[in-house]
C-alpha cells in the first residue's frame, strides 16, 4: 500500500507490533523521519519514546547512496564490498566520518536538548524508521543498542527492500516490515508526502510524546540496593542541599522507578527542596507474575520496610514523608499509609487504582490527592468510588483532556504542579519528625 503520510503509516505499523506491548517496551526513532513514525507506534503500544540519532555516511560523489553508517555512541558500519565498488579509499572515509561526526553532534545536541537517553538496559527495544533502502543505518542502530544492553531488539518499518530486511534480520531479534515490494526504487514512492521532517518538528513530537526523561535538577542521586523480604529491590534516592520532606515514589506495574513520567514529577519536587525516593516494588522477574502485580498487600508491606529504612537512615530520618504512587503502587502507599499512622504526612497518586487498598481506605489518615485524567473515564470512576470510602482530608483533582498516560501536552507539568501544591500544603502538618519516629 501507499501511505499517505509518516504519521499514517505509524498507525498501520502499530497494528502488527501491537503483541509487543505486553513486554513493555521502548520505542526509539531513527530521525528524522522516523520521529512522526515512531509516535504513532509509541502511543498504540502505551510506550517511552526516544530518539537514537544515526548518520548515513555516503559515498563520495554522490552522498546519496550510503554506503555505511555512524551512530551517536561511535558505532560504525561499513558496506566494505559496496565502498570498494565506489572507489572510496580511507581518506574518503575519514573525511565522510568527520564530516558526519560534526552533524551528528549537532543532532545529538539539539535532540537530546538537555533530555537524558532512556536507560534500554534489559528492556524489548524496538527500532522505528520511516523505511529501509539499504538498511545500514538500522544496523548501526541496533549494533548500537547491543552495547547497550538492550535485551531484545525488533526493527519496525512500514516499507523496505528485501535486501535491506534480510540484513536487518541477521543481527536484530526479529524485523517487522509492513510491505515489501518486489522491486524498492525509492522509500519516497512509498508515501503520498514525504516531505522532509525539520529539527522543529522533531522536538515538537517528542514533546507531544511526553515520555522522554527530563533534564537533570541539579540534585545528585545515587541508586540504591535494599533487601526487603526475602528479594533485594533497586531504588533511587535524590537528596537536595535544603532538603525540607521526603517522597517516596512507590511502583507497581505500568511504572518504575525509570518511568520517564514520575522522574519528571520528581525533578519538580527536588526543584523544590524535597528529597526522593523513586523505588521498584517488584523485581524484573516479579513484574511478569499478575498475581504478584495485585498483591496489594505484598506491595505495602515492601513499602512499609523501604519507609522504615528512611526512617532510620542519618540522610532521611528527620524528614517528613510523603507517598506518590502510580498504577498498584497507588494501592499499596495508601494500604501503607493506613498500616503507619502518623508516619506518612501525606499521600499523592496518579492515575493509580486506588480502589485496590480496599477496606483499608477507611483507616488512611495523611490527607491524599487522586489525580486522574478527565478522559481516563474508567480509572476516573474507580477513584472517585475509592474517595468515597476515605474517612481523611481527600479530593480528587481531573486534568483536563489528559489519559492515562498523561502524554498530552502539559499533562504532566499539571500533574507535578498538582503534587508539589498537595505535599506543600500537608507535609509538614503535624507532629515533628523527632515524634513521628516515636510514635510509628
Amino acid at each position: 500500500m501507499v501511505f499517505e503520510d509518516r504519521r499514517h503509516a505509524g498507525r498501520e505499523l502499530a497494528a502488527e507490533l501491537l503483541g509487543l506491548a505486553q513486554e513493555r517496551p521502548i520505542v526509539l526513532a531513527v530521525p528524522r523521519g522516523g520521529v512522526p513514525v515512531a509516535v504513532e507506534v509509541a502511543r498504540a503500544l502505551g510506550a517511552h519514546l526516544d530518539v537514537l540519532t544515526v548518520r548515513k555516511l555516503g559515498a563520495p560523489q554522490n552522498p546519496e547512496l550510503a554506503v555505511g553508517a555512524l551512530a551517536e555512541d561511535g558505532t560504525t558500519v561499513l558496506n566494505a564490498e559496496m565502498a570498494r565498488r565506489v572507489g572510496m579509499t580511507r581518506a574518503h572515509f575519514d573525511r565522510i566520518v568527520k564530516r558526519e561526526t560534526r552533524e551528528l553532534n549537532r543532532r545529538i545536541v539539539r535532540f537530546r536538548d538537555g533530555w537524558e537517553p532512556l536507560d534500554v538496559r534489559g528492556h524489548t527495544v524496538i527500532v522505528v524508521d520511516d523505511g529501509l533502502a539499504t538498511g545500514l543505518s538500522d544496523l548501526a542502530a541496533v549494533r548500537s543498542l547491543r552495547r547497550r544492553g538492550a535485551k531484545r531488539i525488533v526493527v519496525a518499518v512500514p516499507v523496505g527492500s528485501r535486501e535491506a530486511v534480510a540484513r536487518l534480520g541477521e543481527e536484530a531479534d526479529e524485523v517487522v516490515c509492513h510491505t515489501i515490494p518486489p522491486d524498492l526504487l525509492g522509500v519516497g514512492q512509498w508515501y503520498e508526502d514525504f516531505s522532509p521532517v525539520s529539527d522543529e518538528q522533531v522536538l515538537a513530537l517528542l514533546a507531544e510524546a511526553g515520555t522522554r526523561v527530563p533534564p537533570p535538577s541539579g540534585t545528585p542521586s545515587r541508586e540504591l540496593s535494599l533487601d526487603v523480604g526475602a528479594v533485594r529491590l533497586r531504588g533511587d534516592l535524590a537528596i537536595p542541599r535544603a532538603a525540607r520532606g521526603l517522597v517516596i515514589f512507590a511502583h507497581g506495574s505500568g511504572s518504575s522507578r525509570r518511568s520517564a513520567r514520575n522522574r519528571a514529577v520528581a525533578a519538580t519536587l527536588q526543584q523544590a527542596e524535597l528529597a526522593t525516593l523513586l523505588f521498584d516494588l517488584l523485581t524484573e522477574q516479579e513484574e511478569n507474575d499478575r498475581r504478584l502485580v495485585f498483591d496489594i498487600a505484598l506491595l505495602a508491606r515492601r513499602l512499609e520496610l523501604v519507609t522504615r529504612w528512611a526512617m532510620e537512615e542519618p540522610e532521611t530520618r528527620e524528614l517528613p514523608i510523603g507517598y506518590f504512587g502510580a498504577s498498584t503502587g497507588a494501592a499499596a502507599a495508601l494500604w501503607a499509609a493506613a498500616t503507619g499512622g502518623e508516619v506518612v504526612r501525606a499521600v499523592v497518586s496518579r492515575g493509580g487504582r486506588a480502589d485496590l487498598a480496599g477496606d483499608r481506605l477507611a483507616e488512611v489518615t495523611a490527607p491524599t490527592l487522586l489525580i486522574v485524567g478527565s478522559r481516563d473515564r474508567e480509572v476516573l470512576r474507580l477513584n472517585r468510588h475509592a474517595a468515597t470510602l476515605l474517612r481523611c482530608p481527600h479530593e480528587v483533582a481531573l486534568v483536563d483532556g489528559a489519559g492515562h498516560l498523561f502524554e498530552e501536552p502539559g499533562a504532566l507539568e499539571a500533574v507535578a504542579r498538582l503534587a508539589l501544591e498537595w505535599f506543600d500544603a500537608h507535609l509538614h502538618a503535624g507532629a515533628p519528625p523527632a515524634a513521628r519516629a516515636a510514635g510509628g
